[in-house]
């Protein structure tokens, strides 16, 4: 009897498709995308040409030049000059209480919606949910409608016209709690605070040891978001303060610009407002891109299902 030899295996040969359709589609660039997103760069750089541009003009080539190139003359060094000593060096006054106030102001409501939204996201108690229905809906209501109701309660305690006056209200931001809040449910196991836990550790020592450190992308978000926030922050100042000792620069940028429009002002303010404004975004610029990583990296959490 002899065995049966069984048919031999068939082959099967793998052919490659060259990839069509929606694949293929996706990896042109789109014209009209691109357009728009050309326009956008342009809205957003031009006014940084300009004002990059004519902060190297004196006078003369400002009002006689074109305004998007260089006039003959370069004045850069001598406008900063001229920004620094003018009136005794009161442009020096106001960059150090814009420093002030947003260290102080942004650094503090970063902190305290870093606790407020860990304590929210990883605590249950009484009143939680309205809470947050609070929150949600101080997110909504504009900083201006808050200007007044701000300036009567800081008179009543006799806080005008001095630094705290800008400094406390600063440190209340609704939408740095509700970010840190969204922040720390996702990025803080809650089995690694349990372990903490048992090992003894204190909820402030579990906060500051564990989880700042998993809240570090978030927190430097929410710090980025309130030193914008307060370094061009102009209409509280203005109503708070009144002693030009304590201006930050938003406020004493537009009192020389008011200047320079006033019967019998002087042309060569205009300069000074130019160069002033430059030298006031140097400082953002550079924390933009110091912490840009972890910026980036907050704005990211979340995006990624696990």
């Amino acid at each position: 009897m002899t065995a049966v030899e069984s048919p031999p295996a068939q082959r099967v040969r793998s052919t490659r498709r060259p990839a069509t359709g929606g694949a293929g589609r996706a990896r042109r660039p789109s014209v009209v995308l691109t357009a728009i997103l050309l326009g956008l760069l342009a809205y957003f750089l031009l006014p940084l040409a300009w004002l990059v541009i004519n902060s190297t003009k004196s006078t003369t080539g400002l009002f006689e030049s074109f305004g998007l190139w260089f006039a003959s003359d370069f004045h850069l060094f001598a406008n900063v000059h001229d920004v620094l000593t003018y009136n005794d060096g009161i442009y020096v006054r106001w960059f150090l209480n814009t420093i002030l106030y947003a260290v102080v102001g942004a650094g503090g409501a970063a902190l305290l919606a870093a606790l407020g939204g860990y304590g929210v996201a990883k605590f249950d108690f009484p009143g939680r949910r309205l809470l947050l229905a609070g929150v949600l809906g101080a997110v909504m209501v504009p900083v201006t409608a808050l200007a007044i109701p701000t300036y009567l309660l800081l008179s009543s305690v006799q806080l005008v016209d001095t630094p705290f006056a800008v400094i406390i209200p600063s440190l209340a931001s609704p939408f740095g709690l509700y970010l840190m809040w969204i922040y720390a449910a996702a990025a803080v196991p809650d089995e690694l605070l349990e372990a903490a836990r048992l090992d003894g550790a204190g909820e402030l020592r579990i906060f500051w040891s564990v989880a700042m450190r998993l809240l570090a992308p978030g927190f430097v978000t929410v710090l980025l978001f309130q030193l914008v926030h307060v370094w061009n922050n102009y209409f509280l100042p203005l109503i708070v303060l009144r002693n030009p000792a304590w201006f930050p620069l938003t406020v004493g940028l537009k009192q020389w610009n008011s200047q320079a429009y006033a019967v019998g002002g002087s042309q060569a303010v205009f300069t000074l407002v130019i160069t002033g404004s430059l030298l006031a975004i140097i400082p953002l610029v550079a924390m933009f891109l110091v912490l840009q990583r972890y910026w980036q990296s907050g704005i990211a959490m979340g995006a990624v299902k696990q």
